[in-house]
């Protein structure tokens, strides 16, 4: 063995220690860790021949890279849609890295624990009242989960000609119809090999809002003159969290031959309090959902769920399943997550959410969530009231976008923006919506209190009195 692995595993326990302390004090004064970096980015030191071991090691990125990092998973990081880590879901990535298994086969002798991928999703379906007609698993972030769920989708077109996309290729126009596609949906588009500029615009609803207009999709659905397609609706858009009417939606199916994706990343989540639940009315009735856990569920980063109808199991296998591992048996008798989704090599990314969700259940998923909502809606009346700022867009959930009130400030809300974010204190992302550039903040952050809001709102109004 290396003589420096050999001490590293001889002193195994304080090294881990070690590090423990270290990510113990980060987390315990994460509340004032900066939430923007103001470090300059250190130079690339080549690779040294024989390594330092492992104490060395964490000395040189406490020195290099740890001042860089920002308080990403802190109550007032507004940027991105980031939820922070509950304790418990720490504890199941921890445990996730330990005992580093390969989760994809469900029965033998070798490593079986995409059990409790499988029980997870069940946790899952059962928080947000979804059927257990769903199949999900986990993949690495919202783009992937559309990707999963619109590859079955694209399979599913290719079958209505008779044809098996999968194995033979796109030989057929996809016809995509959506209003307010997420970004990660076209990438995914491209992805696929259906193209991201080949979508179907359809109108949304007067009035301040991105959800589609019914009418117009269904006058979109008869041009296409009995042609299937794919519909993305959104639950829960970027900037305004609007959300797309699926009840009428669900009417439509009846009549209309398409397939159904709902991207519901972490507008979804509203299934989860009695007071929100509405907005979801009937969207279980989709093909295909998406999820993000990194966002509102609060796990640590990449992680979100692919839900997708039972009874297009056999689609989705055709999509993804090893062709050429005959080992592996037949995929719908055997089941293995190698023939459900893309990844072939995977982590243990279902326990951290596991240990989330047992440790806090349906109430302590349900406050989290419409604490957020509270605060965003304590946010949005503040702005309201403010001599010098204006919401773009009333606040419907989670989301606030709004911008500097004066015409004359237009031209300084980058400047506004970059001095705001570089005080460290809060940080939030730019936008437009309705052609006019805003600043976006997201609240799905489970530390998050009124305290930090009236702490970001006393500041943004210091900075807007500097520029």
């Amino acid at each position: 063995m290396n003589k420096l692995l050999q001490t590293d595993l001889l002193e195994l326990d304080s090294l881990l220690e070690k590090v423990k302390k270290q990510g113990v004090d980060y987390l315990h004064t994460i509340d004032d860790r900066s939430t923007s970096s103001n470090e300059n980015i250190p130079d690339v030191l080549a690779l040294n021949t024989k390594g330092i071991g492992a104490r060395e090691t964490l000395q040189l990125f406490n020195e290099r890279f740890e001042p860089i990092l920002v308080s990403s998973g802190g109550p007032r990081f507004w940027g991105y849609v980031i939820g922070g880590s509950t304790p418990a879901s720490i504890m199941g990535d921890w445990l996730a890295t330990i005992y580093d298994q390969n989760p994809q086969a469900i029965n033998g002798q070798g490593d079986i624990s995409a059990n409790i991928e499988l029980e997870t999703i069940k946790l899952i379906l059962d928080l947000f009242e979804l059927p257990e007609s769903f199949v999900g698993g986990f993949v690495t972030g919202a783009t992937m989960s559309n990707f999963t769920c619109l590859a079955v989708a694209r399979q599913w077109i290719g079958k209505t000609y008779g044809k098996d996309f999968a194995k033979e290729g796109i030989t057929e126009k996809i016809n995509i119809l959506t209003a307010s596609p997420h970004s990660s949906a076209i990438k995914s588009l491209a992805l696929l090999g259906i193209g991201s500029n080949t979508i179907i615009k359809v109108k949304t609803i007067e009035g301040n809002r991105e959800a589609i207009a019914i009418d117009d999709l269904e006058a979109q659905i008869k041009k296409l003159n009995g042609q299937p397609f794919i519909l993305i609706s959104s639950a829960g858009t970027v900037n305004s969290v609007d959300f797309d009417n699926f009840t009428a939606i669900k009417s439509l199916k009846e009549k209309y031959n398409f397939w159904w994706h709902t991207d519901a990343a972490f507008g979804g989540f509203a299934a989860c309090s009695n007071t929100y639940k509405h907005f979801l009315k009937d969207w279980d009735y989709s093909d295909s959902i998406t999820l993000d856990c990194h966002k509102w569920l609060n796990v640590p980063y990449e992680s979100a769920v692919f839900l997708v109808k039972e009874e297009h199991k056999l689609l989705q296998t055709e999509s993804f399943q090893n062709s050429n591992a005959p080992y592996l048996g037949d995929p719908l008798e055997n089941f293995n997550y190698f023939n459900f989704l893309p990844e072939n090599s995977r982590r243990l990314k279902a326990l951290p959410a596991w240990f989330s969700l047992r440790a806090y259940g349906k109430e302590g998923y349900a406050t989290i969530v419409e604490n957020s909502i509270d605060l965003a809606m304590y946010f949005g009346s503040k702005i309201e009231k403010s001599a010098d700022f204006k919401l773009l867009v009333p606040v419907r959930l989670n989301n606030i976008v709004f911008n500097l009130k004066s015409n004359q400030n237009q031209d300084k809300i980058d400047t506004f923006l970059t001095q705001l974010n570089a005080t460290g204190k809060v940080f939030m992302t730019p936008t437009f919506y309705n052609n006019e550039k805003g600043i976006r903040a997201s609240f799905v952050n489970w530390r998050t209190t009124k305290k930090d809001v009236d702490l970001v709102f006393d500041e943004i109004n210091r900075i807007i009195s500097l520029i």
